[in-house]
């Protein structure tokens, strides 16, 4: 009672299959697969991380020579800047890798 596979139907399954994974490659071209929320997520770690070393090193720095709060403030604001500026060089990869050339378009 064992029924064997009929090739045709089997042939004709396999050709739509493939029709349909090559559909799915063209429509997930774009950024090379990077989602707007994992984007998101990698931009604020890269701000907050600047901010947390520039932090860290601002209390070490403090402690070390006594000056509290000064050095404190100065290096979180120069992690900040750091976090933004790896934040836009990011952006700029991402968009060079998309086919669109960001400066050229805030030219226009």
């Amino acid at each position: 009672m064992s029924h064997d596979p009929d090739p045709e139907r089997l042939k004709a399954l396999e050709e739509r299959l493939d029709a349909l994974k090559g559909r799915e490659k063209k429509v997930s071209g774009g950024m090379g697969g990077v989602g707007g929320g994992e984007l998101a997520w990698r931009m604020v770690l890269e701000l907050v991380t600047g901010m947390g070393l520039g932090l860290g090193l601002g209390y070490g720095l403090d402690s070390l020579f006594g000056t509290k709060p000064v050095l404190m403030i100065i290096f979180v604001l120069l992690g900040f800047a750091a976090g933004i500026r790896t934040m836009l060089r990011t952006a700029s990869e991402l968009g060079k890798k998309a086919g669109g050339d960001p400066d050229n378009e805030m030219r226009d």
